[in-house]
């Protein structure tokens, strides 16, 4: 997924596609709570737009994070080719200018526009055929075939660097923000986005240790299972949520490492991080201690898993602050996982 991409590594993503038809990335059917208000995956549904729409001002010429000029005339017609970037373009306040969505953009806003994808793969004819005056893509989003498809259609392409952290949520924003011609939306929306990530910092108990947790990835239906190490993306979330990233601290420096007993009794963990549809995949809490290892770690012997949906986990976005409260509050509070 790219949650999941627009937003995991690559290797990830390709592990995505062949679990894709399994797999899915969707948000619960609850409506969104408020920034930072404390839950597990409900949150997860809607977007805030900023309360006034701005009014972009084009052309600008920016710098693509793949090393190319992109001159943007218009924007009436915009495609995000993932989640993330759909979250930051309707949260700027320009979602009735988006025309599809990647397969990952499964917030309710966005949820019934056309899927320009295709297990995980863009579709350069479903794309051009919406006549788009913008592209938007990540480092990840491919086929390369495609994209060159569409930049030789004449669509401006702007590839945004990708999410790896908590620090990465206002230059994403602000890079999306600039190619639409609303610069000071981007730079008011980085600070609403911040500023909210850091009051739900300020309500981790400091009386209560750091827990080890342990990201893992879980497509049951694929056999799929692996540990995240320092690469993974969580590892700033975790630390956020006043915990330590369990798999990169136990010395695993990848992405995403096979999962197995020996890794886990390494990692230690005192909880465990999962995508809501990779532990639904595997049964549930039940199905998950049934993978060899996981039962005998103190997670495991005290059922404490956190879940969160998979589209926006590791978007680092404009919902980031909502993603960090409900880690916070499961892995705290004993919030139930799915």
């Amino acid at each position: 997924m790219r949650r999941l991409r627009s937003q995991l590594a690559g290797a990830l993503v390709s592990l995505l596609v062949l679990a894709a038809g399994a797999t899915g990335c969707g948000g619960s059917p609850e409506a969104a709570g408020g920034a930072g208000t404390p839950g597990t995956t409900a949150a997860a549904d809607r977007v805030e737009p900023l309360p006034d729409t701005p009014q972009p001002r084009l052309p600008v010429t920016v710098r693509s994070a793949d090393g190319r000029e992109v001159t943007v005339r218009r924007t009436g017609r915009i495609v995000p080719l993932s989640g993330g970037l759909s979250e930051i373009v309707f949260t700027l306040g320009l979602g009735r200018r988006v025309v599809a969505r990647d397969i990952t953009a499964t917030f309710q806003q966005a949820a019934k526009l056309p899927v320009v994808t295709r297990n995980h793969d863009v579709s350069a004819e479903s794309v051009l055929s919406l006549k788009p005056d913008l592209v938007l893509a990540e480092q990840t989003t491919g086929p390369a075939e495609a994209m060159d498809q569409i930049r030789a259609a004449g669509v401006p392409v702007l590839v945004v660097a990708p999410a790896k952290g908590l620090a990465d949520v206002g230059p994403r924003i602000r890079a999306v923000a600039g190619a639409l011609g609303v610069p000071a939306a981007g730079a008011e929306l980085t600070r609403r986005s911040e500023q909210r990530i850091a009051a739900v910092r300020e309500t981790v108990p400091r009386h209560r240790g750091k827990p080890r947790v342990a990201f893992l990835y879980l497509r049951g239906s694929a056999s799929v299972y692996l540990i995240g190490g320092a690469d993974s993306g969580a590892t700033s979330l975790l630390e956020a949520a006043g915990a330590v990233d369990a798999g990169a601290a136990s010395g695993l420096t990848k992405d995403f490492t096979a999962l197995t007993s020996e890794a886990l009794a390494q990692a230690a963990p005192d909880a465990i991080l999962v995508m809501s549809k990779g532990l639904r995949s595997v049964g549930g809490v039940d199905g998950l201690l049934k993978i060899p290892g996981v039962a005998q770690t103190p997670a495991g012997l005290d059922r404490r898993v956190v879940s969160v949906e998979d589209g926006v986990l590791l978007n680092y976005g404009p919902r980031t602050d909502r993603v960090l409260a409900s880690v916070v509050h499961q892995l705290y509070d004993g919030g139930p996982a799915a």
